[in-house]
């Protein structure tokens, strides 16, 4: 499953999306994984989900991020739900980009029964319809 948030910037998809990620370690029998493309949510993060900065990391474009997506899947085979705030819109050009990599996680999704969480600033009349499915 992949669901992304799409609203305009300063709509507290941030904190939405942390509340949901803290709401889901109670209940979860797997690992959860909380990427932001800064540090600042890292004690706003339940100590049981890991934290990962992607700026550690040099991801520049959507397929840099497939890989580790993929990296992280494949070294923990027990990853429930990956979080992913921020850099969605840092690494992807175009609504293509978008497209291909929302593709990709659903790929996955499907293949290793990971739920993805996404938060993407954007207006909500402007979501592009191979988006659409996505969104919440």
């Amino acid at each position: 499953m992949i669901q992304v948030f799409c609203k305009e910037k300063g709509s507290g998809k941030t904190k939405a999306l942390m509340n949901l990620a803290n709401s889901k370690v109670s209940n979860s029998k797997g690992n959860l994984v909380y990427i932001d493309d800064d540090t600042r949510g890292l004690l706003r993060i339940h100590k049981n989900i890991r934290f990962i900065c992607s700026k550690d990391f040099n991801i520049h474009n959507y397929k840099d991020f497939y890989g580790f997506i993929c990296g992280i899947i494949s070294k923990d085979y027990d990853v429930e739900s990956i979080f992913i705030d921020g850099i969605l819109s840092d690494i992807c050009n175009d609504a293509d980009d978008f497209s291909s990599i929302l593709n990709k996680l659903e790929y996955l999704s499907e293949k290793f029964k990971v739920d993805f969480y996404a938060n993407v600033s954007c207006e909500e009349n402007n979501i592009p319809d191979t988006i659409k499915k996505y969104v919440v």
